[in-house]
């Protein structure tokens, strides 16, 4: 496989374009949070980009045929995969908001990492139940309508109050495309649609400073090479105040929670939506947060 695929990527499109490309992300990151930025704008260039791809199972890229080995996927060579790791990198260094470029970093920087969390999940009896049922949290699994039903304080219930009170919706998660595997694509995708219940439960809002806790407690918990790179740079985007907030509180409790939390890919959370959110916690050891102002 060619550069041609490399051009048609939306990455290194906009990479190969040059840095005018920014205009885009600029112009609407600066007024959303981190993860759900200008979501509809960036899934249709990747479906445009993508769209003939998609068509069939197959890939066929310079005279070669290539195994598409699920929905989305694109093959690519170890280069490849190098190339859009720098520019997937540098993109997410330079807007933090550009949540199309942190998935493909995610994607291209966690093969190792993923097999330990495929183990994790493999070993533990309802880790092991989500890989066999491959659950989707997704608008159209949720019935929203049910949770806004359920009583205050329950899971379900306080899952959905944060998605109403943010204005996210878990269908801005990108899809997997360059994970060369279809149970680790899997993985992945789970962590990303997990990534709003932990706002839930760790206590976070949407803003740069409650991104950057959750980033630490990813981090820790699954080791993923994404979530390092978030944690490490994301407090270089906070002011004075709120980086001293972080230091001071919320790295502290958050670290302690990273460690001594159960994995969190592994809670089947379409079955608890009923169980109140402080003993969830409590089964996770997920302790409640600093009382602060953030």
């Amino acid at each position: 496989m060619g550069f041609s695929l490399l051009r048609r990527a939306p990455l290194c499109s906009l990479w190969m374009r040059g840095w005018g490309a920014l205009e885009v992300a600029s112009a609407t990151g600066k007024s959303q949070c981190l993860y759900q930025t200008n979501a509809a704008s960036a899934h249709d260039i990747h479906e445009r980009a993508y769209s003939q791809m998609e068509e069939s199972k197959m890939v066929e890229e310079d005279g070669e045929t290539y195994q598409s080995l699920y929905p989305h996927h694109i093959p690519t060579s170890a280069f490849q995969k190098a190339l859009l790791t720098v520019g997937s990198a540098l993109m997410s260094l330079y807007d933090p908001y550009r949540h199309d470029m942190i998935a493909v970093l995610g994607e291209t920087t966690g093969p190792l990492v993923l097999h330990s969390l495929r183990d994790r999940m493999r070993n533990d009896p309802e880790g092991n139940q989500i890989l066999q049922e491959r659950p989707r949290i997704q608008m159209s699994t949720l019935e929203v309508h049910k949770l806004r039903e359920l009583p205050i304080g329950t899971f379900g219930r306080e899952y959905v109050r944060f998605l109403d009170d943010n204005k996210v919706s878990p269908d801005t998660r990108m899809p997997v495309k360059f994970v060369d595997n279809e149970e680790l694509a899997y993985v992945i995708q789970r962590y990303r649609e997990v990534h709003d219940l932990l706002h839930t439960l760790l206590g976070m809002p949407t803003n740069m400073l409650g991104e950057v806790v959750v980033k630490w407690f990813e981090a820790i918990q699954t080791g993923l090479p994404m979530c390092i790179l978030g944690a490490a740079f994301g407090p270089l985007r906070l002011n004075s105040k709120k980086l001293k907030l972080l230091t001071s509180e919320l790295l502290p409790w958050v670290v302690h929670c990273g460690r001594n939390s159960r994995c969190v890919l592994n809670i089947y959370y379409e079955k608890r939506w009923e169980q109140t959110l402080e003993s969830l916690q409590e089964e996770l050891g997920i302790t409640p947060p600093p009382t602060m102002n953030m």
